[in-house]
């Protein structure tokens, strides 16, 4: 009767005690996206510091290097890495053409698991003119690192 009443009394304190885990999935899950945003905000702030002093190179490493990656902006859509990289060469052919960049983030949403999308604004301080528009990009995670697979900028 006594080893009866003490594995009732285990049960009990087991049960009392509430799951393993002391974090709810609720609380895993916020954490999981705001350590993911964090990661994606780190990515845009070094293509921010890289645009800004003229490595359109340092630049693309955001992005995924890949002939499946996307840009759609005014003159149509580009595909791949290499040839994003050259129309931005061609376009921003110089410091002074590239300027300053800062981007406002205005949301970032996950659209499925390790993907989200960042829907936010542009600015380019530059000599030879400023520069604003808007950008919707879609982040996904691919090696354990966040690349930018597509790329809709419009000014």
């Amino acid at each position: 009767m006594n080893k009866l009443l003490f594995i009732a009394w285990s049960v009990a304190l087991i049960s009392c005690q509430g799951a393993p885990s002391a974090k709810t999935h609720t609380e895993m899950a916020t954490r999981h996206h705001s350590e993911d945003k964090q990661a994606i905000l780190a990515v845009m702030k070094a293509q921010e510091k890289a645009w800004s002093q003229h490595d359109l190179e340092g630049f693309m490493e955001g992005y995924w290097k890949s002939d499946s990656l996307k840009f759609y902006g005014s003159r149509g859509i580009t595909y791949g890495w290499e040839q994003t990289l050259a129309n931005y060469k061609k376009g921003y052919p110089s410091a002074d053409h590239s300027g300053t960049l800062t981007f406002k983030v205005n949301d970032i949403s996950e659209i499925a698991r390790d993907a989200y999308w960042v829907m936010g604004e542009y600015d380019l301080k530059r000599t030879v003119g400023d520069a604003q528009g808007i950008f919707m990009i879609l982040f996904k995670k691919i090696d354990d690192e966040w690349k930018i697979v597509a790329d809709m900028s419009c000014g």
